[in-house]
């Protein structure tokens, strides 16, 4: 049988972890040469989540050094809205997981008081 509050904290710690991804391509959006990661969520086994981090390897913008010399420089391949969108998603799965938290416990509560 396969316990939800398991597969439930599985997506919270999931989720959590592509949080913290996206919040450090974000602090890292600054950085030249600074290449983003992902974490990608698959369906785990028996049950739960596997996160899967990969870097991305896309090259950034190419930009002048901007100090006269001629001398280009490479951005990171970050992008804000891209980022945004993730965190935007990180939060509502996140959030669903910790309401099948609260639903599993409420329901574990009315079967113990109709035993009791």
């Amino acid at each position: 049988m396969i316990d939800p509050a398991k597969t439930a904290i599985s997506g919270l710690k999931a989720f959590g972890q592509k949080t913290a991804v996206v919040a450090n391509n974000i602090a890292n959006m600054n950085t030249d040469g600074f290449k983003k990661s992902r974490a990608v969520l698959e369906e785990g086994r028996p049950s739960g989540v596997k996160v899967t981090i990969s870097q991305i390897d896309t090259p950034g913008s190419i930009v002048s050094a901007g100090d006269g010399s001629g001398e280009t420089r490479e951005t990171s391949n970050v992008a804000l809205e891209e980022e945004v969108v993730n965190l935007i998603t990180s939060h509502h799965g996140y959030s669903a997981n910790l309401q099948t938290i609260k639903t599993w416990d409420e329901m574990t509560e009315m079967v113990i008081d109709l035993l009791a």
